[in-house]
C-alpha cells in the first residue's frame, strides 16, 4: 500500500508537470538558415523571434521539429518559439511538424515575417490571410491546409536601387540608417506578440498597425480587400527561388 502511495504521488506530480510544460502557442520567426543569411532583410521574422526571445528570457538552444527552438513564457502563456531551418521556401514542414506534435491549432499559431510592400519598420497585423506571393507563407498554408492563423508583417520595403533585383534586394541588409527604425518596428513586434498569444490581437492591431494610406476612387487596389474583408497581403514579393 505504501508503495502504491509513492507511485501515484510520483504519477501525480509528473502529470502535473506535464501539463505546466505544454505548449499552448507556437510563435515562428521566418528565414532563411545559415550565416550567409544573417541579418538580410528577408530574416526580419528570425529578428523578431530574437527580439522576443530576449525580452522573455527564452533560450533558442533546441533542434527539432526542423527547426531551432526554444521554450518558455510570453505573456503568461506557455510557448515554443521556432525558427524554421528548412529554408524558407519549404518552412510549411516545420510548422507543421511542431503543430502535430503539440496538436495545436492553427489560429494559436503566430507567424512573423517579412513584407516588401511596406516601409521598412511599418508593421501590419493580421488575423489571416493569403499568401500575397510570400514563399514561405505558400509553404505554410499548403501543409497547414488553410490561412486562418495571425501574423505579423514587418516592412522591409520602400525606396530600392531601381537596377537591384528583386532577390538580390529582400536578400541585401539593412542600411545603417535603417538601424533604429528597425529595431524600434521589432520591439513592437515583440509588444504585439505578447497580446497575440494572450487573445487580444484586436488590441495588437490598434496599437502596432501602420495606418493604411488613403487612396481615392480612381486609385483602388484589386487586391487590397479578400475572404470577408481581410486584407491580401500586398503581391508578388519574391521569386521562387529564395
Amino acid at each position: 500500500m505504501v508503495i502504491d502511495r509513492i507511485r501515484g504521488f510520483f504519477a501525480g506530480t509528473a502529470g502535473k508537470r506535464e501539463e505546466e510544460e505544454k505548449i499552448m502557442k507556437i510563435i515562428v520567426g521566418l528565414g532563411n538558415p545559415t550565416n550567409q543569411y544573417k541579418g538580410t532583410r528577408h530574416n526580419i521574422g528570425y529578428m523578431a523571434l530574437d527580439k522576443i526571445a530576449g525580452a522573455n528570457g527564452i533560450t533558442l538552444n533546441q533542434h527539432k521539429h526542423k527547426a531551432l527552438t526554444g521554450n518558455g513564457f510570453v505573456g503568461g502563456q506557455r510557448v515554443m518559439l521556432m525558427k524554421p531551418l528548412t529554408f524558407m521556401n519549404l518552412s510549411g514542414e516545420s510548422v507543421r511538424a511542431a503543430a502535430d506534435f503539440y496538436k495545436i491549432n492553427l489560429e494559436d499559431i503566430l507567424i512573423i515575417y517579412d513584407d516588401i510592400s511596406l516601409e521598412p519598420g511599418k508593421l501590419r497585423i493580421r488575423k489571416k490571410g493569403s499568401a500575397g506571393g510570400h514563399n514561405g507563407i505558400k509553404s505554410i498554408i499548403r501543409h497547414m491546409g488553410g490561412d486562418n492563423f495571425p501574423r505579423i508583417r514587418v516592412g522591409i520595403g520602400g525606396e530600392r536601387h531601381p537596377d537591384m533585383d528583386l532577390a538580390d534586394y529582400v536578400l541585401s541588409r539593412f542600411e545603417p540608417e535603417e538601424a533604429e527604425v528597425i529595431d524600434l518596428a521589432l520591439d513592437k513586434a515583440a509588444k504585439a506578440a505578447e497580446l497575440i498569444v494572450q487573445d487580444d490581437i484586436d488590441a495588437a492591431m490598434n496599437l502596432y498597425n501602420t495606418p493604411r494610406k488613403k487612396k481615392t476612387k480612381k486609385q483602388k487596389n484589386p487586391e487590397e480587400v479578400k475572404d470577408g474583408g481581410e486584407e491580401q497581403e500586398g503581391v508578388d514579393r519574391t521569386p521562387e527561388s529564395v
